[in-house]
C-alpha cells in the first residue's frame, strides 16, 4: 500500500512512519526536512502535493500549530494560528486529498487530549481539536467509495514531557510508539468516524 504521511518529521509523525515502515511504501512530507514539501495553511501547496504524490491508499497528518496563551490575550489574530493549520490545515487536506484516494482507502487526522481534558492556556489548541473531530465523526456517513476516515487523540507524548510537562501537571504522558499505534489500527482497520483516544 501507498501511504502519505504529513507532518512525517515531527515527533508522532516519525513514529507513524517507523511503525508503518515494514507494511506500506511510505510518502514522507512536512514544511520542512522532507522529500515533498507542504504546508497545510496553503491550499495551492496542498494541491501542488498531491498532484506530485498522486494516488495512494492513505493519508495520515500529523501536522497542526496553535497557540497556547491565557484566554484574555488571545485575538482573533492568534487564534487564527490553529483556526488555519490544526483545523482547516487537515480539513483542507482531506477535502482536496480525496479525489487521490483510492477506493476503500483511509484518512487519518490528529486532535489531542485538550478537547476533552483541558489545560489553562490551551483553549486555541482544544477549539481546533473538537472542530477536526467533528468533521471525521460527520464526513464519515458521507465519504464515497468505502474510503474511511478516523481521527486519533494522543496524550501528551513522553518525547514531549521536557518541553511541554510543566503545562501537562498529573497527565500520564504516553510514548509516541503507542500513540502510532492507533493510526495503525486506523490505516489497516476496518472502523470509520472514529476518535482513537491514546491515554
Amino acid at each position: 500500500m501507498k501511504l502519505l504521511v504529513v507532518g512525517a518529521n515531527g515527533t508522532l509523525g516519525t513514529a507513524v512512519v517507523h511503525e508503518m515502515k515494514d507494511t506500506a511504501e511510505i510518502i514522507q512530507a512536512s514544511r520542512k526536512n522532507s522529500p515533498i514539501k507542504v504546508d497545510i495553511t496553503s491550499t495551492d501547496s496542498i494541491r501542488s502535493m498531491f498532484e506530485e504524490v498522486g494516488k495512494i491508499d492513505a493519508l495520515v497528518c500529523t501536522a497542526g500549530a496553535a497557540h497556547f496563551g491565557a484566554i484574555e490575550e488571545l485575538t482573533p489574530e492568534l487564534n487564527s494560528i490553529a483556526v488555519n493549520s490544526k483545523l482547516l490545515g487537515q480539513v483542507h487536506l482531506v477535502l482536496l486529498g480525496l479525489p487521490y484516494i483510492l477506493d476503500k482507502g483511509s484518512i487519518t487526522l490528529t486532535t489531542g487530549i485538550l478537547m476533552d481534558d483541558p489545560i489553562l492556556k490551551g483553549t486555541s489548541s482544544s477549539m481546533a481539536n473538537g472542530g477536526v473531530r467533528a468533521f471525521v465523526k460527520s464526513a464519515a456517513i458521507e465519504f464515497p467509495r468505502g474510503i474511511r476516515i478516523n481521527s486519533v487523540s494522543p496524550n501528551m507524548l513522553e518525547e514531549s514531557k521536557e518541553k511541554y510537562g510543566s503545562s501537562f501537571e498529573g497527565y500520564e504522558p504516553v510514548p509516541a510508539k503507542r500513540a502510532a499505534l492507533a493510526f495503525r489500527k486506523s490505516i489497516l482497520g476496518a472502523q470509520t468516524g472514529q476518535s482513537y483516544t491514546v491515554y
